[in-house]
């Protein structure tokens, strides 16, 4: 009974939650919509089995990831908490919060390259990131097509450092910074994952666009490039940055049969 009881206290929370992410999705789908129409890298023809399993894996991972990684990160800020001197929290703390927000995004975005680049490299890995690569168009729902195992692990990977170093807590003050992490690299993977034509010139050195990351997803060599999420600089310093002028011709797992998307006019 007792668990029957959690269940139904928690449903007016996760009914709260599930109209939240409806009204994103609208917003989401008022901006990239029209501009995927108009500024296309390819023309897309999705089935309604496409768009109801992307549907579906947009709502299973906004809401299970984000639920078991709440569970995971407190035991991290426990143990952190009582592992670390006191002095470091406490330094930590009482920096300006724009610095903490400046050095958490950076320390989390080397913590996502790692695991995102050992998602690739990894076997076991592999077997749920390679769930992200199988759409053969991109688009923003794109972001979202994964396995929570995937999300979870490369979400470990980013912030269990911002944990351990002080920069996030148990306490309502350190949770906001993991928490801003979290929601400006999702809204930005939305934009990244986009079939939008459109090349920021000298800033592509400095935060991820589509073209980069389109270069990520592409199933025919070069392989395994673009690993950062919003920060490519990062992909120059190990050596996996790849940007030419053009566009990939196909997406997908490498190795699969290739079936070129079609350019828009």
């Amino acid at each position: 009974m007792t668990l029957i009881n959690d269940i139904l206290a928690y449903l007016p929370t996760f009914a709260v939650n599930v109209v939240r992410l409806g009204v994103w999705l609208v917003l989401l789908s008022l901006v990239f919509v029209p501009l995927e129409r108009w500024l296309s890298v390819r023309k897309v023809r999705l089935s309604r089995r496409a768009l109801a399993i992307n549907l579906g894996l947009y709502f299973l991972n906004s809401l299970l990831p984000a639920a078991i990684l709440s569970a995971l990160m407190a035991v991290v800020a426990v143990g952190a908490q009582a592992a670390l001197p006191a002095a470091l929290p406490a330094a930590v703390g009482a920096l300006p919060l724009v610095i903490k927000l400046l050095l958490s995004l950076l320390i989390a975005e080397v913590g996502f390259y790692w695991g995102h680049r050992l998602s690739h490299k990894l076997p076991w890995l592999w077997h749920f990131h390679a769930v992200h690569h199988q759409p053969e168009h991109l688009y923003f729902l794109i972001n979202t097509h994964a396995h929570p195992v995937d999300m979870i692990v490369t979400r470990l990977f980013g912030m269990t450092p911002l944990y351990i170093l002080g920069l996030a807590g148990a306490s309502a003050g350190g949770s906001v910074t993991p928490a801003l992490v979290i929601i400006i690299g999702t809204v930005w993977g939305f934009f990244i994952h986009s079939n939008l034509r459109v090349r920021l010139g000298p800033l592509e050195s400095l935060i991820a666009t589509p073209a980069f990351h389109h270069w990520h997803h592409t199933s025919i060599a070069p392989l395994d490039r673009n690993f950062s999420s919003t920060l490519p600089f990062l992909d120059r310093v190990f050596g996996t940055w790849y940007l030419p002028d053009s566009w990939p011709l196909a997406y997908g797992i490498a190795n699969a049969p290739v079936k070129p998307s079609e350019p828009a006019n």
